[in-house]
């Protein structure tokens, strides 16, 4: 009876936050007031889960790798339940719930895949305890929340001990792959990871705060180049490893032996959260998965909304690529086509770049990190327009990097509108490096101009 009153107070909150929003929005409200109201319902609905729980944290791409693994696993017959919006925090995953769930509460799935903020992943396994957890990475980000690295460490080793099977992490972060983190854990546990010669591609925060340089030759990975061997650790040996990229090919090595993957989804940080979207599915199924079908479906999947999402507007496309802190906005760097191959190896001009900052409590008030990053890449093509609330930051730095501006409009509507007209002009594709917050906005202007797909709820 309680969940049923439960879900009645939440589907009426979510009526009056989209009344007021004008048919849109009332994708966090509605779940406060439940969080609220019924402390205990979050429990009581994901504990009748048969495959229970699986949670997916770290700092760089929890929501592509959330997508990944629930269609993985959708994809093995599973019915699965995600708070597909991102919306990270318990409220947000509460609110998921709310369309999902009928009239007493009750929710068709077998296993729910949900993502997490690391601070609100400990609030979250006060309530649940998870069947298993992935670990991505832990990288400075949002330091106004989280003050310093380790400190975002210690969150998600607080979320790792609650979880009752197994704990994937990265093999190759320094921060998750040691005794500090892995001590004392009641489930086992799993690793992802890259080969040596990507090594200098896929750098830990320590990594980049001494200065270890990479460059876009080094994602071919064809040249053998060896990057000095990691420390000893306590993780155990990746089950997963990104051994080589070419292009969109990877080869992907499972339990031992090699696999060549072809990937839809651009970016070659998105292949290394595939490896680990498939070290923990292979470990929720067991002896059950079907590898092959796994790695076909890897092979198709597509982006997660603003996350090297394409849209097209007016016959052309213009891709979303969210950064948050400097190893995200590097990974993004490097996977544009001008930074994998000249412009006479392309099949297409170069792309019009805007970059997008915002400093709203979602993008973290704290930006300095973007003096962080290397922005020499976009010396030859430019960056057309700057925008967003810190946009006059954003221009001082690209000029510290010798980077020329077409214009600073901190307006993000008109420099949407700068941006296509000069692509119109100059028919050409566009890119768009994008805080969140400014993310948001942008998608919900693009809803206006072109068809884009819905995800807020």
């Amino acid at each position: 009876m309680r969940s049923r009153l439960t879900v009645a107070l939440g589907r009426a909150a979510r009526a009056a936050a989209r009344l007021r929003g004008g048919g849109s929005g009332g994708t966090a409200f509605p779940g406060l007031v439940m969080e609220k109201t019924d402390p205990g319902f979050l429990a009581r609905t994901l504990d009748r889960l048969p495959h229970g729980v699986v949670l997916v944290s770290g700092t760089n791409g929890k929501t592509t790798t959330t997508k990944m693994v629930v269609q993985l696993l959708r994809d093995q017959g599973l019915k699965v339940f995600t708070n597909r919006t991102g919306s990270n925090f318990v409220r947000g995953v509460l609110a998921a719930l709310l369309t999902e769930v009928d009239a007493a509460g009750r929710l068709d799935a077998d296993v729910a895949v949900l993502e997490l903020d690391e601070a609100h992943a400990v609030h979250f396994v006060r309530s649940v305890r998870p069947r298993a957890a992935l670990m991505l990475n832990v990288m400075r980000d949002q330091l106004d929340r989280f003050g310093e690295i380790d400190y975002t460490a210690s969150l998600l080793r607080k979320a790792a001990l609650a979880t009752r099977d197994v704990v994937v992490v990265n093999a190759d972060d320094p921060r998750l792959n040691g005794e500090r983190f892995l001590s004392g854990l009641s489930a086992r546990t799993a690793a992802f990871g890259v080969g040596p010669a990507l090594r200098s591609v896929f750098l830990s925060d320590d990594d980049l705060r001494a200065g270890q340089s990479s460059g876009p030759d080094a994602a071919a990975a064809s040249d053998g180049a060896q990057a000095p061997a990691p420390q000893a650790s306590a993780c155990p040996t990746p089950r997963v490893r990104l051994v080589a990229l070419d292009g969109p090919t990877a080869t992907v090595e499972v339990d031992g032996a090699e696999h060549e993957v072809t990937f839809s989804i651009p970016g070659i940080h998105n292949v290394l959260n595939a490896c680990a979207a498939l070290t923990l599915v292979l470990e929720i199924l067991g002896e059950g998965a079907d590898l092959p079908r796994l790695l076909a479906t890897l092979a198709q999947i597509r982006p997660a909304f603003g996350r090297g999402e394409v849209i097209t507007l007016d016959g052309r496309p213009v891709q979303l690529a969210l950064v948050k802190n400097p190893a995200g906005f590097r990974m993004s760097l490097m996977s544009a086509p001008t930074a994998q191959a000249p412009a006479a190896d392309r099949d297409r001009p170069d792309e019009l770049v805007m970059i997008a900052i915002n400093d709203e409590y979602a993008d973290g008030r704290d930006m300095s990190w973007l003096w962080d990053v290397d922005f020499s890449s976009l010396r030859d093509v430019g960056v057309a327009v700057v925008t967003g609330v810190r946009a006059w930051d954003m221009a001082l730095r690209l000029r510290y990097d010798e980077v020329p501006i077409g214009a600073v409009e901190p307006d993000l509507e008109a420099a949407l509108d700068a941006l296509r007209e000069r692509a119109a002009a100059e028919d050409r594709p566009m890119r768009i490096y994008t805080s969140y917050t400014a993310m948001l906005a942008l998608r919900a202007r693009l809803g206006h101009l072109t068809e884009v797909e819905e995800v807020m709820k």
